[in-house]
């Protein structure tokens, strides 16, 4: 792309420049017909006439899946056109900030992260029905908006029930820690892709951390396809156990066993978002008495603290009480409950949950109660005999 600022991307007259990617550059731009301010997205068209015929098809397609759908919660595409050798989408100019920095800055509480995810799984819901799966749900493609707002953006490797440019066999499409099980195994996609990459979004934004970590791509990768991760209430003192539900729930390794829908998964998080916002509040009004050793570093609910190996459990506050909406068979299936000494950290049949011990009195209480019993009976035996 040259230096010099393009004077019009078909009705739209450019402004400035918003930004630059590796293959094209971002533009505010104003609509002349409507006077509104629009971000003109453009792709430098390169290569032989296939590759470029390819290239702007992918590019526009962007523009079909996000512009198919029509919800709050994702971007709008006004127009798409293209000027010499240079394709062009105008869409919403968005004014916020990317979930991805507001998590690094460690400035979300369970409550609004819980709503954020929300509101992101039903845009979902409804480009799911569309028939356009994202692929590449990350939170740098999320926009918190100053109004409380949010937007998914970037359906540049969406795919449509109907796809003009069809996926390569073979080619990774994706940010590998965000990435399911079945992208990373090259297996046949639907839009429960979408609902792991969410859940591991949700995870990040609760604990800090991803689920899914190692030192170079083939262990994250290996993570993501093999390995289970650790319930956010064992790095995280004060979140509610219905969260690991949850979670649990949207991690799953085979698809089969996720949320159905991704507006299954939303209204889960609306029913359990009072506990949520309960024990934050519990949370904080102990925040002042904890004492900070027994707390991940940053204080309950800080995000991008320690690590996952490190991050110490404050079990007051690990014991297994979900809310009734989740505190069912199918739901406590999900979870391998174990003592507080016990060894096992990880399970590959669930998620776990430590429990305190039963304290020793109540062993020796019913001991006793036992004993007195059989005495009883002995001598109700022997009142008979006689």
């Amino acid at each position: 792309m040259a230096d010099t600022l393009p004077e019009r991307f078909g009705r739209f007259r450019v402004l400035d420049i918003l930004g630059r990617g590796a293959m094209g550059v971002v533009y505010r731009a104003q609509d002349s017909a409507l006077g509104r301010t629009v971000a003109i997205k453009t792709i430098a068209l390169t290569g032989s006439g296939a590759e470029r015929d390819i290239h702007e098809a992918r590019f526009l397609q962007e523009a079909r899946a996000a512009g198919g759908v029509g919800h709050p919660s994702i971007i709008t595409i006004y127009d798409v056109g293209r000027e010499g050798d240079v394709a062009f989408i105008a869409m919403e100019l968005l004014e916020g900030r990317e979930l991805r920095d507001v998590i690094r800055e460690g400035l979300l509480g369970p409550s609004r992260a819980v709503a954020i995810v929300a509101a992101v799984a039903e845009g979902l819901g409804v480009a799911h029905e569309r028939g356009v799966i994202h692929r590449d749900i990350k939170p740098s493609n999320i926009m918190l908006l100053p109004d409380g707002r949010i937007k998914i953006m970037d359906f540049g490797i969406a795919r449509l029930h109907e796809p003009t440019v069809k996926t390569q066999t073979g080619v990774m499409l994706g940010s590998p820690q965000y990435m399911s099980p079945e992208q990373i195994t090259n297996q046949g996609l639907d839009h429960r892709t979408d609902i792991f990459s969410l859940g591991v979004v949700l995870y990040e934004m609760l604990t800090g951390l991803r689920p899914f970590g190692g030192e170079d791509l083939p262990q994250v990768l290996f993570a993501v396809a093999n390995l289970p991760a650790k319930p956010p209430t064992h790095l995280v003192a004060g979140l509610p156990s219905v969260l690991d539900y949850v979670i649990a729930r949207a991690l799953k390794k085979n698809p089969t066993e996720r949320y159905l829908t991704a507006a299954e998964f939303a209204r889960d998080l609306r029913d359990c978002l009072d506990e949520v916002t309960a024990a934050e509040a519990m949370a904080a009004a102990r925040g002042a008495e904890a004492d900070a050793a027994t707390l991940p570093q940053g204080g309950a609910f800080a995000g991008g603290a320690g690590s996952a190996d490190t991050a110490p459990m404050h079990e007051s506050v690990l014991e297994l009480r979900a809310s009734p909406r989740f505190d069912s068979v199918e739901g406590l299936a999900r979870l391998a409950v174990l003592p507080a000494d016990s060894e096992q950290t990880e399970s590959r049949a669930g998620w776990t949950v430590r429990l305190p011990r039963l304290q020793r009195h109540l062993d020796r209480l019913f001991t006793i109660i036992l004993a007195a019993y059989v005495i009883a009976l002995i001598a109700a035996m022997v009142m008979v005999m006689l």
